[in-house]
């Protein structure tokens, strides 16, 4: 794996590592030869249902924190020491038979302060994997493996998959967070079990994957499923997954929730990215790379079938955003941009970075997609967040399910006949070799794919283009032979001195048609003292 990021529950990423990152820790299981335990007594009858109950229990109890029930030791580990713990991968789990999956775990220590339980799951029967200092090496560390207790347990696991037994396919790591990875094996974006409490005045609450059972693969298949037990202090729940890696890696997810008390903004299949410097937004470009995100757009596909892409920002204050829909059809953070040139990263590559497209099923009923964009002055912090928020209030006691697809890879999802967004710049208005008279913000939009390269030399391509405020000046519309479609132009003029953003829309049409999906922007305008026109002096 190449460079990657950690998912903390605090500051929601950490700092970027070499290839070492996620081979800091890992499973040692059983016996060195692999050979499968012989099962104890303890073993316990396990399924869906089993869990659900255990779930709906656990939230009629009061909530009870385990964070830093761990040797001080463990709890005060420095990033070194956590990085120089190394996992044994002779005692993967199920290496040495006929599955295509190895699961390994993480160490606890760092960012990991919650001890979670992991344990196999077979013929129906739930065993505990117990922790033992022996399962890992603690190299240069500087802790002393024969002073730790034999029940501290885990902070996560990972798999990997048949042949490739050195790089894992998914990691499930710190709070509800996890990650996943398609053909280009780089992590990239993480997802969250369940985001509570989002973007509010008070602290956001991060819910805990207190427990994993991850079930033995049958032999020679290419899905594996987990099931996690998630805690809070509003909300209690139960998750299924049925992970498939590929080309494009497939997670089928099954939710039930059980709160605890009433929560404002509940976010169902939450996203978390990093995005802060773009081709549309370079407030933060003083690194020497073009370009430095891990996503750079939300794509949307509406329950009345449109397609939408909005192109992240870096913004100067907190963002928020709710696309209302009912029984939405997809939504994702997207890395469209895999263009190598575009980022001249050779550490960390983020054109290689996948995107993850969330496939509701079921009927999701009414509610908006909520886009959170926090200021970032480094690549370190995840400041973008999207999920889900049902309208449906969340009542204690009542049980909510939800069931979606999440897909991870390069493959970007979108409109197969109409045309998509392929890049957004911006910069300073104004006709070039002319003298400014008043500040205008210039948006180029550039389309591709769909009916464009069909069209024929005298088409008539319209852009139709509504802005919530200001005056649009400028507008062109002509095609573009290096994307086989059309670039768009046009200027903004703000309507005063106010930052208040402003939301924009446009669509491709030509003899009434509609030609692209819909790209849709907020632009917030500089104070007015930073508005500079930058004439030249030789301009009359």
């Amino acid at each position: 794996m190449a460079s990657s990021h950690i998912p903390c529950p605090t500051s929601r990423r950490v700092r970027p590592l070499a290839a070492l990152l996620f081979a800091v820790a890992g499973l040692a299981l059983f016996a060195v030869s692999g050979a499968a335990f012989a099962e104890p007594p303890s073993a316990e009858p396990f399924d869906y249902a089993v869990l659900k109950g255990r779930a709906r229990a656990l939230a009629g109890q009061p909530y009870a924190d385990h964070e830093g029930e761990i040797p001080q030791a463990v709890a005060s580990m420095n990033w070194d020491q956590y990085q120089a713990i190394h996992f044994n991968k002779a005692h993967a789990l199920w290496r040495g038979g006929r599955s295509k999956f190895q699961a390994t775990l993480f160490h606890l220590g760092l960012y990991f302060k919650r001890p979670v339980a992991i344990y196999e799951l077979k013929g129906g029967k739930a065993v505990r994997v117990a922790y033992d200092a022996g399962l890992f090496d603690y190299g240069t560390s500087g802790i002393d493996p024969a002073g730790l207790p034999g029940d501290m347990g885990f902070a996560g696991f990972r798999l990997q998959f048949a042949p490739d037994w050195e790089r894992d396919v998914v990691a499930f790591l710190g709070a509800s967070y996890f990650r996943a990875v398609g053909k280009e094996m780089q992590y990239g974006l993480s997802a969250r079990g369940l985001a509570v409490d989002t973007a509010l005045s008070r602290p956001e609450e991060f819910p805990v994957f207190t427990a994993f059972w991850l079930e033995r693969p049958k032999p020679g298949s290419n899905t594996a499923t987990v099931y996690a037990l998630l805690d809070s202090p509003s909300v209690a729940g139960a998750y299924r997954f049925d992970i498939t890696p590929g080309d494009t890696l497939v997670m089928r997810v099954d939710a039930a929730l059980y709160p605890r008390k009433p929560i404002e903004r509940l976010g169902i299949a939450p996203l978390t990215s990093m995005f802060m410097v773009g081709e549309n937004d370079r407030r933060t470009g003083y690194d020497w790379r073009p370009e430095i995100h891990d996503s750079d757009g939300l794509a949307l596909h509406t329950g009345a079938g449109e397609w939408l892409w909005r192109p992240l920002n870096n913004p100067r204050s907190l963002r928020f955003n709710a696309y209302v829909d009912d029984n939405p059809r997809g939504f994702g953070l997207l890395q469209r941009d895999q263009n190598f040139d575009h980022y001249q990263d050779d550490g960390v590559y983020y054109d290689k970075r996948p995107s993850l497209w969330v496939v509701p099923r079921g009927d999701w009923g009414k509610g908006a997609v909520e886009l959170v964009e926090i200021p970032a002055l480094d690549e370190t912090f995840d400041n973008i967040v999207a999920f889900w928020h049902p309208a449906e209030a969340v009542v204690p006691g009542k049980e909510m399910l939800f069931s979606y697809d999440l897909f991870w890879g390069t493959a970007s999802p979108g409109p197969k006949d109409l045309a998509r967004v392929a890049d957004t710049f911006t910069g300073l208005g104004g006709a070039v070799g002319k003298r400014r008279t008043h500040y205008s913000k210039r948006f180029v939009v550039d389309f591709t794919g769909g009916p464009l390269a069909g069209l024929g030399k005298d088409a008539q391509v319209k852009a139709s283009i509504k802005t919530t405020a200001g005056e649009v000046e400028l507008a062109s519309v002509l095609p573009l032979d290096s994307v086989h479609g059309y670039r768009v132009r046009f200027d903004l003029v703000p309507p005063d001195e106010s930052e208040h953003p402003i939301n924009l829309r446009m669509i491709l049409t030509s003899g009434g048609q509609t030609l692209s999906e819909t790209w849709t922007y907020q632009w917030s305008p500089p104070p007015a003292d930073q508005r500079r026109l930058h004439n030249a002096g030789h301009l009359q």
